[in-house]
């Protein structure tokens, strides 16, 4: 009987897809955000566009909305406040994931062992 084979060896992602995964992380979830990133609707909070919902508003309190209206001032500052953090939500995602001790690691982790619960191998409670 021949040997069955074994699942496929899926490799990691790749840096684009962290840099993606890392900017819609970050990114706000507006129409625009939708249409560049295709997987915007898998993330139901932003941070970045709260951010830029707090610090616009703000602003808005304290200095006025200016010749463009609240609700554009506003957007304006929640998009370029989303955008930024997105970037360097990306930036980071990939700094931190590619290294060279990562591939070992994860070599050396091996899947999770399951242990009955009569196991030699278990430690006795008293």
């Amino acid at each position: 009987m021949p040997v069955v084979a074994g699942p496929p060896q899926g490799h990691g992602p790749s840096t684009f897809d962290k840099m993606k995964m890392g900017a819609l992380m970050g990114s706000s979830k507006s129409p625009v955000a939708c249409l560049v990133l295709a997987m915007a609707d898998q993330f139901s909070l932003a941070v970045g566009g709260i951010m830029g919902f707090i610090i616009g508003t703000v602003t808005i309190f304290q200095y006025g909305a200016g010749p463009n209206g609240v609700m554009r001032t506003l957007g304006k500052y929640m998009l370029g406040s989303g955008a930024t953090f997105g970037l360097f939500m990306s930036i980071g995602s990939v700094i931190r994931t590619e290294g060279p001790h990562n591939d070992a690691w994860l070599r050396a982790r091996g899947p999770p062992m399951m242990l009955p619960r009569q196991s030699p191998l278990r430690p006795v409670r008293e």
